[in-house]
């Protein structure tokens, strides 16, 4: 289709929640369908057409040797490759795995694990090849994947903060839960995007969107072993959907293996 930028999305090792955000967009797809050429998007389609492509979309981690042969595929095929997702971005909640010997796991849960092409670790996209930008998330917000794909059309670096959850809870005018009631919340060192989300409805963010970019870390872990949280549970609330994310990852380590 001449004049149309040509966009793919891609699945990998992942739940495909970040591709029905990319569906939720409901009123916005129509015209997306008329801005883009959907050259690959098996979710939404079965027609797939060839590279190369304006822009790919990736959803998931690298966890098999076929998905990271794949990866090396789409980067060759992509002008511009933005991974999707906390399993794009940081490995996503099967890099668990990465903390022990993946072997006995899977002798306990396959019947011929010999047969798996599962690699040790499960890791991000940017391990494996350059990336151009990313959306954090479990799952992404679709309105900022409407900016990507709006910034791809007018020529644009997208927009994206760097900021906490705990300025969209001051934006929203909601009472802090880690003050007011006394609630583990991971908004002062997790990367905005959802719009604070869980502390809305009372309860302390999760870190679905990893860590914000400078993450004072070891700061709100002695906050919360002042007030009795052991080191068994510091540790656990690092390893969620953003486990493998550097920042996290180190301040899990720091609490036990």
């Amino acid at each position: 289709m001449p004049g149309k930028k040509r966009l793919a999305v891609w699945k990998l090792a992942s739940c495909d929640g970040c591709q029905l955000s990319l569906l939720d967009l409901e009123d916005e797809l129509l015209r997306i369908a008329g801005a883009f050429e959907i050259a690959y998007f098996v979710e939404a389609s079965s027609a797939t057409a060839e590279g190369p492509y304006d822009l790919s979309l990736v959803e998931g981690s690298i966890a098999t040797a076929h998905q990271a042969a794949r990866i090396r595929e789409i980067r060759r095929e992509s002008r511009l490759l933005v991974p999707i997702g906390a399993c794009a971005t940081a490995g996503g909640i099967q890099a668990l795995r990465n903390f022990r010997d993946f072997g006995p796991f899977a002798t306990a849960v396959y019947p011929r694990p010999e047969q798996l092409d599962a690699l040790e670790t499960s890791t991000p996209v940017a391990a494996h090849v350059p990336i151009d930008f990313e959306l954090r998330g479990c799952p992404i917000n679709k309105r900022q994947a409407l900016e990507v794909l709006s910034a791809l059309l007018a020529g644009r670096t997208p927009k994206g903060g760097s900021h906490s959850v705990c300025i969209e809870c001051k934006l929203r005018g909601t009472v802090c839960v880690m003050v007011a009631r006394q609630l583990p919340c991971m908004g002062p060192v997790t990367h905005a995007g959802c719009g604070a989300l869980c502390p809305a409805y009372g309860r302390g963010c999760y870190g679905c969107y990893g860590p914000m970019e400078t993450p004072n870390t070891g700061s709100w872990s002695g906050w919360w072993q002042q007030r009795g949280m052991d080191e068994p549970d510091l540790r656990d609330v690092f390893r969620t959907f953003n486990a493998w994310a550097e920042a996290f990852r180190e301040e899990s380590e720091r609490h036990g293996s």
